[in-house]
């Protein structure tokens, strides 16, 4: 009988330990859970923020350096073209039929300048004249005058033949040079891209009559340039080679290394903001210029056994859960960066701290926590 009572007794008890665990597991899981982090050591890096904005490395207008109808086109909004490639074509008719012109009457005068002058044959009668009166006058039948008058004819032959030998080739060496200015002129109708690069406007299109010197189209360059805005307190300890943290405002919270690769000596003379070009780790693609965002530039580091996420702090707090409750402690902040804030006063190192969704949770309550990556 005192056995079976016992037995009964034992039943009773474990059925009372798991209805107790049970119910601790179920209090357990209806608490809200919170995702912590550690507070962890390391390097503490200063920062000094910053305004972010992508721009191409340079855009041009493009134009034609001479007038004339497009009869053909390539060119779309948004194309991304290579140095070299075709763009649009000028109608070639009139310079190519002026280019015709020009040949012939090239050959022409290079058949001139080969024959020579026509008072040359003049000039070989007056020189057979001269020699003969030089002849008479030896002998005494003819006066010194009548002599010099010979010879004054030879020279002015000799001069006219000059002239127009020299006028003859001024004629070839004009026509070629026309020449030359018209092929390349004819060259220029075809206009093509002058560097890798997007089309971002068009302005002409097939069959458009355009004037010397009018745009046609704007590309920007593939390249692109990340500048950076400092104000003139936080410029001081900027360098080349710092490492720095960029956030771009259409890509959310995500974080971006970058480094400072050009620190430009004078401020913008509006804003007196100082300019800074970084070279961000990302895909050149999401590059898009316009895009603006915020950035932390490193100037010091120092060691710290205690450093939270950034995203943990809220204002001048930190949501510490210690043994399943939640605990608002105001800290004393340190170095603080975009992506890391040192707490000088306020947790313990392996403390855990909420690092997500922080308005969901009051001090006092109790929370299920889970640990998550820094």
């Amino acid at each position: 009988m005192a056995s079976s009572s016992r037995g009964w007794i034992l039943k009773v008890a474990v059925v009372l330990i798991l209805l107790v665990a049970g119910g601790y597991a179920i209090t357990l899981l209806v608490r809200p859970e919170a995702r912590v982090v550690k507070v962890f050591g390391g390097m503490a890096p200063n920062a000094v923020p910053g305004s972010v904005v992508v721009r191409a490395e340079y855009a041009m207008p493009l134009k034609c350096e001479y007038g004339g109808r497009v009869i053909q086109s390539d060119m779309d909004e948004g194309k991304q073209v290579k140095e070299g490639d075709f763009l649009l074509q000028l109608d070639p008719a009139d310079l190519q039929l002026e280019i015709e012109r020009i040949e012939n009457d090239l050959k022409a005068a290079k058949a001139r300048l080969e024959v020579g002058s026509l008072s040359a044959v003049d000039l070989e009668g007056a020189r057979a004249d001269f020699q003969n009166a030089e002849r008479q006058f030896k002998l005494g039948s003819i006066s010194d005058a009548e002599l010099q008058k010979q010879r004054r004819l030879v020279t002015g032959l000799e001069k006219r033949v000059q002239l127009d030998d020299a006028a003859n080739k001024q004629t070839v060496e004009t026509l070629e040079n026309t020449l030359k200015t018209k092929r390349r002129q004819l060259e220029k109708t075809r206009i093509t891209a002058l560097f890798d690069g997007k089309i971002s406007e068009v302005f002409a299109r097939k069959g458009d009559l355009i004037s010397s010197s009018s745009p046609i189209a704007t590309i920007i360059s593939t390249s692109r340039t990340v500048e950076a805005k400092i104000s003139e307190e936080n410029f001081a300890g900027i360098k080349v080679g710092q490492k720095a943290y960029v956030r771009f405002l259409g890509y959310g919270n995500d974080l971006y290394d970058a480094s400072v690769v050009k620190v430009l000596p004078t401020a913008d003379p509006e804003t007196q903001r100082y300019i800074v070009h970084l070279q961000v780790k990302i895909d050149p693609e999401l590059l898009v210029p316009g895009i603006t965002g915020e950035v932390s530039i490193v100037v010091d580091e120092r060691p710290s056994k205690t450093i939270v996420p950034r995203r943990a702090l809220f204002q001048h707090y930190l949501y510490v859960v210690k043994d399943g409750v939640v605990e608002q402690r105001e800290v004393q902040l340190g170095y603080i960066n975009m992506k890391q804030v040192e707490i000088v006063k306020g947790v313990q190192p392996d403390e855990m701290v909420i690092a997500e969704e922080l308005d969901r949770f009051q001090p006092g309550e109790r929370v299920r926590a889970t640990l998550i990556q820094q």
